[in-house]
């Protein structure tokens, strides 16, 4: 499919991380907010007043037929993420859909498959993969400046204020700190490390039987392993570290977000050194939309930093640490 420049964006689901991604499109080139659409056309009417868009859509399918939006960002529960994606799709609009993808793998093959039928774009919403401080820390791991990676640690935790919102708990919409927030230790896993060869994991549920925190252990055949855990029963400071054979990076407070601070320790905990990183101009979500902009002005279907790979190997993988820590869904 050809597109022309500015990328026509769409946003799907008018909620707080919806009006994040509105104001930083404000910092990507060749690319302009045109449509957003919401269950209610009040909802999406009062969103369209902070972020201008000439088309405000009362519904989800009608913005999705419409044909002044080229590429649509979904930012729905994820419960909803199979149903949107296979909307958008057949509409023949490009997607970015929020991270957890989907509930299950199955679902993430399905909405794969569709896209590659169908020769459109669709890429997983993993901001963190594009954030200035990560491209940093994969740079420096793939310089070798750590070494052979031989331990990940990762945490992410907070504590759901009130009133807390319904999805976070509710098993139909994908609830539970797994699929919530546990996304990011188990990605950073994965992508420095790959695809575990054991997975120890275990959970203690919350009243509606979703996980109110997640423990995870990830083995691998070279000796590598990582503790991830996530959880909604107390604030952590949610970070990272990632030990190797020639030092260590910690990334001390909220690894996965623009935010982040990158220190390294070649020799010890005496030995701490700062890591300059871009400081980043909006909320850090210019970033993905800027590659999915790049992606389609270039003709591309699949990005080559986000591939429909590494989404569908982290979604077996959250398949089987549900499986080992007991967490089922209606959908499975």
């Amino acid at each position: 499919m050809n597109y022309s420049s500015p990328i026509r964006w769409g946003i799907l689901g008018c909620g707080k991380i919806a009006r994040k991604f509105a104001s930083d499109l404000s910092y990507v080139s060749n690319a302009t907010l045109r449509a957003v659409a919401a269950r209610e056309l009040s909802t999406a009417q009062a969103f369209a007043q902070e972020f201008p868009a000439p088309g405000v859509f009362g519904s989800y399918e009608a913005m999705a037929a419409s044909h002044e939006v080229d590429v649509i960002y979904i930012a729905t529960p994820h419960g909803l993420h199979h149903e949107h994606i296979r909307l958008c799709l057949e509409h023949g609009k490009a997607v970015l859909c929020e991270k957890a993808f989907t509930i299950n793998a199955r679902q993430t093959r399905d909405m794969i498959s569709l896209a590659q039928t169908r020769h459109v774009f669709l890429m997983e919403a993993f901001w963190t993969r594009f954030l200035p401080h990560y491209q940093k820390v994969r740079e420096l791991v793939q310089q070798g400046v750590v070494g052979d990676i031989r331990y990940i640690h990762a945490e992410f935790g907070f504590r759901p204020s009130s009133p807390v919102s319904q999805r976070l708990y509710d098993p139909d919409l994908g609830g539970g700190a797994l699929l919530d927030i546990g996304v990011y230790p188990v990605f950073l896993a994965l992508d420095l490390l790959g695809k575990p060869d054991i997975i120890h994991a275990r959970m203690t549920p919350a009243p509606t039987g979703v996980d109110e925190q997640c423990t995870i252990q990830l083995g691998y055949r070279n000796g590598a392993m990582a503790n991830l855990f996530a959880t909604f029963s107390t604030h952590l400071a949610t970070g990272a570290d990632l030990a190797g054979t020639n030092g260590r990076i910690r990334l001390p407070y909220r690894f996965h977000g623009p935010t982040a601070q990158i220190e390294f320790y070649p020799n010890g905990v005496e030995s701490r050194q700062q890591i300059p990183t871009e400081q980043v101009k909006g909320f850090g979500y210019e970033y993905e939309a800027q590659h999915v902009t790049d992606c389609l002005l270039q003709g591309l279907t699949e990005s080559p930093l986000r591939t429909h790979a590494d989404t569908l190997l982290l979604m077996e993988t959250l398949d089987r640490i549900r499986a080992e820590a007991g967490i089922q869904y209606p959908v499975d």
